[in-house]
């Protein structure tokens, strides 16, 4: 910018007009001489120099003379000013910044303008499949039970929400329940680190990740205890980098069957369809996820497991198998539920019971209660996350249950049986 000039006509706009000036004020030996010309004669004779210089002191103390600085500090401002003015009208505006949108943000909006097709981000078609699923399921268990499930839905300041299906006090489960789940967030450092040990994609210097979470979690609690209790979990997890790209990734999940009187023949029908499922995709997958159920599913504080397993596996990501793979697998297990278990409550559910079985159920179910408040990672970390809903976590506890001091069962009977197999897990296929 060139520099600037002001003009004559500007610094005399600036000054004050003739009007408004100050008016001058007398100094104190002109005040003095003043009253000397028009005093009598009689007052000249007698003059008080002293006093006279005093005076003027003083005056000269309470009327100082004006400055002639304002008018000229104007003048020396003048420049800066219109500098300052020219900049702001010249000069372009920095541009805003704006924080990028969250996943939840974005996935939103696709969902909204193009729906969910095989192109959309995996996250979308995991939501949208548990979803179709869920519905599924719960139709097929109203027309076994005869009872409507209670459909709550939920939304989460975060991102995210869930369908929450719950059937209580039917006429076949005491309690039950089919939810999903979709859940958005942020990862604190510590849980990044402690994810690493399984996912060495996750970046280890940072603070925080955004995280999505989908899943299907089901749990039903029979009336009768000749009808098992059935457990299943299906979940994808990704996180994303600062800008909103997939970090990691991993499927997990699995199904399980927790009788409290053991029917061979319905433990072998619910690892046989299981078994099916896994072999579509790889023949390894079954004897390799049924002892991960074993381990996993483990009471360790007695030194047994919950029940007579299923397939249990998580952490699966790329270095198992590419993302598609996985997914279609996941599919398969997931749709192999209703075949397993239907046949095997439609056979137990109206059999005879009596006290003594309702009595060893009730036992049954406080060790189920006991895995999945010690030892579910599942439960711990739902519980721990931000905006977490408990009602919904907690929903796979039975209704009723019970801790008996010391108790063991008669040698030889039904109930010692069931024991032996938790205590010494069987290959059912």
């Amino acid at each position: 910018m060139p520099p600037f000039r002001p003009s004559f006509r500007i610094s005399r706009a600036l000054e004050l007009p003739h009007g408004h000036a100050p008016r001058p004020t007398l100094r104190a030996h002109q005040i003095r001489s003043r009253q000397l010309h028009s005093s009598s004669p009689r007052q000249v004779e007698s003059p008080q120099p002293k006093k006279a210089a005093k005076q003027i002191a003083l005056d000269s103390w309470r009327y100082p003379p004006p400055s002639k600085w304002p008018n000229r500090l104007r003048l020396l401002c003048l420049p800066l000013m219109v500098a300052m003015v020219y900049s702001m009208l010249t000069s372009e505006p920095e541009p805003v910044k704006t924080e990028a949108p969250t996943i939840a943000e974005k996935d939103a909006l696709l969902k909204r303008e193009n729906g969910v097709s095989e192109q959309s981000p995996m996250r979308l078609r995991m939501e949208q499949f548990i979803k179709q699923h869920q519905k599924q399921i719960v139709a097929e268990l109203e027309k076994v039970d005869g009872t409507k499930f209670k459909i709550d839905t939920w939304q989460r300041a975060e991102g995210g929400g869930g369908i929450t299906c719950v059937l209580q006090d039917g006429k076949v489960f005491e309690k039950g329940g089919v939810n999903t789940s979709v859940v958005y967030g942020r990862l604190p450092r510590a849980a990044i680190q402690k994810m690493r040990a399984n996912h060495k994609a996750l970046d280890p210097d940072v603070d925080s990740l955004e995280f999505f979470a989908a899943g299907l979690s089901m749990v039903l609690h029979p009336h009768n205890p000749n009808a098992p209790t059935v457990h299943l979990n299906y979940r994808y997890f990704e996180t994303a980098d600062e800008f909103g790209n997939t970090n990691a990734w991993w499927y997990g999940g699995g199904c399980d069957l927790t009788p409290s009187y053991l029917y061979d023949e319905d433990a072998i029908h619910f690892h046989g369809a299981i078994k099916q499922a896994c072999d579509k995709h790889d023949k390894a997958y079954y004897p390799r996820f049924k002892k991960w159920c074993d381990e996993y599913f483990n009471n360790k504080h007695r030194g047994e497991t919950r029940g007579v397993g299923g397939i249990f596996f998580d952490d699966l990501d790329e270095t198992e198998k590419d993302q598609e793979q996985l997914f279609s697998f996941v599919q398969d297990c997931l749709s192999a539920f209703l075949p397993s278990y239907l046949p095997i409550i439609n056979r137990r559910k109206d059999m005879p019971f009596t006290e003594e079985q309702k009595h060893w159920q009730q036992i049954r179910r406080g060790r189920y209660v006991e895995f999945n408040l010690v030892h579910d990672r599942g439960t711990a970390f739902g519980l721990n996350t931000p905006g977490a809903r408990v009602e919904s976590i907690l929903m796979s506890l039975p209704l009723t249950a019970r801790w008996q001091y010391m108790h063991e069962p008669e040698k030889g009977s039904r109930e010692e049986r069931l024991i032996d197999v938790l205590k010494n897990p069987r290959e059912w296929v």
